[in-house]
């Protein structure tokens, strides 16, 4: 009979130690893209879908002033949309597709909306919001200073646009870019895409990655009659901008301060504008 014993340390298996998860950067990375994607394609599907429109009814209303059936003259004297009217375009387009990416994607659960409204409730809120419109109102004019030192002027491939809507419809587009443009912008870049990365625990990311997407949608090369210097200047203004509203949603809490200093922030560029003739 084979003696009992008791197995020596050595003589035991060694232990398989259990698989490592999955990066969860890599997931967050893929999630934010997809967002980012599906909000592009909407945008894009919108703006030609109310460009088209726009064509037809100016079309129609050629013809019938002629009262005659439209000619190749009259195709050719429709033109372009006017400012209002692109305001209007960017608004469907830009609008419907961060609203759709927030409701598809990242809505808003009843604590978070609650702890929102708490945080947009206390004074130090508003306070912040204030004061970061005002900052990167400053910034954007110190970054433009510095680059006319170099001999770079960059010009916003949407200043023309809002300043033909102001010279047409003033109140109305004070209401586009103060109100409602802060609104959804806030809500794709940080709501969204921002708030991904800060729920995954990778806020720092989130920060870089959104701005960028905001520079990027802001000033799209081809666009413009801007050079290289001009559009990287654009760029770092527009994502510096877009991380100083980020970092404000994390200090606040709400994103409502975000879109109060984005809101700020753009009064006074209208306000520099229509100073500017």
């Amino acid at each position: 009979m084979a003696p009992a014993f008791e197995p020596t340390a050595a003589a035991l298996p060694a232990a398989v130690p259990p698989p490592l998860p999955a990066p969860r950067t890599r997931a967050v990375l893929g999630h934010a893209a997809l967002d980012f994607l599906i909000a592009v394609a909407i945008m894009l599907a919108l703006s030609f879908a109310t460009m088209v429109a726009w064509a037809v009814v100016r079309g129609i209303q050629i013809g019938l002033a002629q009262q005659a059936a439209p000619t190749a003259d009259a195709f050719a004297d429709i033109g372009q949309p006017g400012g209002l009217a692109q305001l209007a375009m960017a608004l469907v387009a830009m609008g419907s597709a961060s609203f759709a990416v927030y409701l598809l994607r990242r809505r808003a659960g009843r604590e978070e909306r609650a702890a929102s409204w708490r945080a947009a409730r206390r004074p130090a809120t508003w306070a912040w919001a204030a004061g970061v419109g005002l900052a990167t109102f400053g910034l954007s004019a110190a970054l433009s200073w510095i680059g006319e030192q170099f001999g770079i002027e960059p010009l916003p491939s949407n200043v023309e646009m809002i300043q033909a809507a102001l010279r047409s419809q003033f109140v109305l587009t004070l209401l586009f870019a103060v109100v409602l443009a802060p609104a959804y912008e806030e809500l794709l870049f940080r709501r969204v895409l921002f708030g991904r990365f800060w729920a995954a625990g990778l806020p720092g990311l989130g920060i870089v990655l959104s701005s960028l997407a905001f520079a990027l949608m802001h000033e799209l090369p081809g666009l413009s009659g801007n050079g290289p210097g001009a559009i990287s200047l654009l760029w770092l203004t527009y994502a510096s901008i877009g991380a100083a509203f980020a970092w404000l949603y994390r200090r606040t809490g709400t994103l409502w301060a975000a879109i109060a200093a984005h809101g700020i922030n753009n009064l006074l560029a209208c306000a520099l504008l229509v100073a500017q003739g």
